[in-house]
This record gives C-alpha cells, sequence and structure tokens, in this order.
C-alpha cells in the first residue's frame, strides 16, 4: 500500500462514518415538523410526545454528525492538499455558503428545539422546528452540490493551473446535482422512516407504550410506502443521467465489458478486471438495454472503450450497486405489506411484521452506505471527473504517517460509534417518559380538530 491508497481509505472510512448522523438527522428533522404541526393543530399530547421523544435521539445523532464532519474539511487539507490548490476557487466557497447558510441555522435554532417549551411561545417553537429542518435539508443541498461538480464538472475553466469558476449558476446546478440532491434526500428520508418504524415495532413487540409506539408505526409505515417507489423512480432517472455523463461508472456498475445492444441484465456475476470479462454471470436479456436505455435494443458503452488506467474499479461498484437496488425493492415490499396491515389494526399484533419492521431499522444506513460507494469508487481514476485525477490531488505524504492516522481514526470513530450506540439504546429502553398533557398542546389546537 502506498500514501495515495491509504489516504483513499482514511477518507472514505471518515466519510462513511460522518454520513451515517446527516442521512438520519435529515430525514429525522422532517418528522419533527410533523409531530409538532400534528399537535399544534389538533391539540392532542400524543403528537408531543413523539415529538419529545424523537429530538433526543435528534439531538444526539446531530452531535455526532458536527463531531464526524468537522475532520473532513482538516483531512481535504492535510491528505489532499494538492486538490484544495487546484479545485479550492470552486469548492472552498461552496462549503462555506453551506456553514454560513445551513450549518448556523440549524446549530441556532436546536436549543430552542430542546429547551424552549416553556421559554416561548408555540409559533415561535414550531418556526424553530421548522428552521432545522430547512437548514439540515439546506447543507444536503450545498455539499451535494459540490460532490455533483466533482462527478460531472461544469461553469469551471483551468487558469494558471487551477480550476478557476466563470458560471456559478453553472457550477450549482451541474448535470448531475439534481438527480443525485433528489436521491440522497429521498434516502435520508427513508433511513429515518425505517428507524423510526423500527424503533416503534420494538416497542409494540414487548408491549411497551403501545399508542405511543402505535402513532409513530402508523406515520413511519406510510411514509415507507409512498418513499420507496419515489426513491426508485429517482434512482431510474439518476442512472439514466449516470450514462449520459459518467459512462465508465454505469460500465462498471453493470460489469460490462464489451459496448453492445441487446444488453443484458446481470443479476449476479463473478467480475475479472485482469482479464476484462466475467467468469460466471447470471443474465436476462435485453432487460439491461430496457432499464439503462428504455429500449429493448440501447446501445450501452463497454469497459474496452476505457484505457485500463482510466476504468473504476468494478468489482467493489458492481455488488455494492446490487446491495443497494435489492434493498431499495426490499423496502418497497415492507412499506406496502406493512401499508396493507394497517388496515383494522393488524400491523400492530402481527409478530412476523413487527420483528421484520425491527430488524430492517438499520437497512437504510446499509443502503446509503452502498450508494456512496458505488458514486466514488465509480468516479475513479478521477477526483474531478475527467480533468483532475486523484492520483495529481494527493499530498506527498510518508506512507507511515497515513498508515498511523488511519489507525488513530478507526479507534476513536470505533470508540465514538460504540458510545453513540450505548446512549441510543439508552433512551430507547428508557422509553417516551413524557407528561401525559402539554399546556402549549391546547393552546395551540384548532377548534374541533381530529387527527
Amino acid at each position: 500500500m502506498d500514501a495515495l491508497l491509504l489516504s483513499r481509505i482514511q477518507f472514505g472510512f471518515t466519510i462513511a462514518f460522518h454520513i451515517l448522523f446527516p442521512t438520519l438527522t435529515i430525514g429525522l428533522a422532517w418528522f419533527l415538523v410533523f409531530f409538532e404541526a400534528a399537535g399544534r393543530r389538533t391539540g392532542k399530547p400524543e403528537w408531543f410526545n413523539l415529538y419529545r421523544f424523537w429530538v433526543k435521539i435528534f439531538a444526539l445523532t446531530f452531535g455526532m454528525g458536527v463531531v464526524s464532519g468537522l475532520v473532513l474539511s482538516y483531512e481535504i487539507g492535510t491528505n489532499f492538499s494538492r486538490f484544495s490548490q487546484i479545485a479550492g476557487p470552486v469548492i472552498g466557497p461552496l462549503l462555506s455558503a453551506e456553514v454560513l447558510t445551513a450549518f448556523f441555522v440549524e446549530a441556532g435554532f436546536l436549543g430552542i428545539m430542546l429547551f424552549g417549551w416553556d421559554k416561548v411561545g408555540p409559533r415561535f417553537h414550531f418556526m424553530a422546528t421548522l428552521l432545522v429542518a430547512v437548514g439540515t435539508t439546506n447543507s444536503a443541498f450545498w455539499i451535494l452540490s459540490a460532490n455533483s461538480w466533482m462527478q460531472t464538472p461544469a461553469g469551471a475553466v483551468w487558469q494558471n493551473g487551477q480550476l478557476v469558476p466563470q458560471d456559478w449558476f453553472a457550477v450549482i446546478f451541474n448535470p448531475s446535482f439534481p438527480y443525485r440532491l433528489a436521491h440522497m434526500l429521498l434516502a435520508a428520508l427513508l433511513t429515518s422512516s425505517l428507524i423510526v418504524a423500527g424503533i416503534s415495532a420494538w416497542f409494540l413487540a414487548r408491549q411497551r407504550h403501545l399508542d405511543f409506539a402505535a402513532r409513530g408505526l402508523k406515520v413511519a409505515v406510510l411514509a415507507l410506502a409512498v418513499l420507496a417507489p419515489l426513491q426508485i423512480f429517482a434512482g431510474d432517472l439518476h442512472g439514466l443521467e449516470v450514462r449520459r455523463n459518467q459512462p465508465a461508472k454505469l460500465a462498471a456498475i453493470e460489469s460490462l465489458w464489451q459496448t453492445r445492444s441487446d444488453v443484458p441484465l446481470v443479476v449476479f456475476a463473478w467480475p475479472d478486471q485482469a482479464q476484462q470479462r466475467n467468469r460466471f454471470a447470471i443474465e436476462i436479456p435485453q432487460l439491461g438495454s430496457l432499464i439503462l436505455t428504455h429500449t429493448l435494443h440501447g446501445e450501452v458503452k463497454g469497459l474496452n472503450e476505457f484505457l485500463p488506467d482510466r476504468q473504476p474499479p468494478v468489482p467493489g461498484v458492481f455488488y455494492c450497486f446490487r446491495l443497494m437496488v435489492g434493498l431499495g425493492l426490499w423496502f418497497l415490499l415492507l412499506g406496502w405489506s406493512s401499508a396493507w396491515l394497517l388496515r383494522g389494526e393488524r400491523l400492530y399484533r402481527h409478530p412476523l411484521a413487527l420483528k421484520l419492521l425491527t430488524w430492517s431499522g438499520p437497512l437504510g444506513w446499509v443502503a446509503t452506505i452502498s450508494g456512496w460507494i458505488v458514486v466514488e469508487s465509480g468516479r475513479q481514476p478521477w477526483v474531478v471527473y475527467g480533468l483532475l485525477r486523484t492520483a495529481d490531488a494527493a499530498s506527498p505524504l510518508p506512507v507511515a504517517s497515513v498508515a498511523v492516522s488511519l489507525a488513530i481514526f478507526i479507534s476513536v470513530y470505533g470508540i465514538l460509534f460504540g458510545s453513540y450506540l450505548w446512549f441510543l439504546s439508552r433512551l430507547v429502553r428508557s422509553g417516551p417518559s413524557l407528561p401525559k398533557r402539554h399546556p402549549e398542546a391546547i393552546r395551540g389546537a384548532r377548534p374541533g380538530a381530529v387527527l
């Protein structure tokens, strides 16, 4: 292993660790908006009980996201300083916009969400919750804009050895950005739906806090049933965009070695990149062309169109994509079947369904990490696609230095994640030890409202 590979492993590990937490907070913030809005509208304290329970988990997760996210900016400077020098005029302002317009809003109003119940009016408290949710979404906007520009660069030109922006609108709204933003926001909402559903199902399976858990489970299951097909649709649109702008990535996703029409769908294969072929494959004829081009005889570029040193690492991209898609189909099946069981409230008493929902709780994270591996590994060997190679963006560091820092990161992050899971489990096991009524619920209710 050289310093470049170790730096890539270190950054991949730290960003994969970090993304777990914003993925949950982005979606959970909108659940909190819904819970408080329902409470204000109806005056039912049950909605505020849901809010007060989940806002604790939101705050814990938000704190972990802040701690793990701060490191990433420093890593860019230490491990990929040439990237900072070359692409800094584009990436720097985008990341600064995220801090100024998103993070400060989230951090500023989080305290009111947590401690402002008896200190501010109901409308101001709801506004704080709404602004935190908008802030988390705005944060995703700027981060996805920066990352999407690295995938499909636009609006910048080479000038004195740097990539300098000429059209900020083209930079921000680069070709892949709308698709990737929609895909990521839906992933965050799905992940949060699965977590809320899983913990609620855990309470119901143990006959604890039944009214509280049933209400939370119903909201999460209905969200899951709506979001899963939307995510599949967004993923299809994103796939068409990848075919237009990153054909090498698409070829790696499909383990397609030769350009051809009538492309089969490779359900499973054993890709051999050294031999540029699949040693074994299970295929469905023509279905690949139908999915990738929306025609039965559409042509798709193969990896033979690219020099070996410009091909992504096929096995990791191929397998992670299938894991992500398989989980997406499972979420669709789980959401629709659970929503069907809501008829007559059978879901709340169905042991198998409750068990499946509980065990599926963390799978949104698995799907998200798998998708990010596809996105980032599929871009290689480029850090800015087609313009700047990853090898030319790395810092000239000694191998031993990077190896030691990687070992420290793994150790410290392991302790952090263990602590997070311990505190999270304590919050869950303690349950919603909350007041049955809240005075603001009654004052904020609309007359005659029922929900």
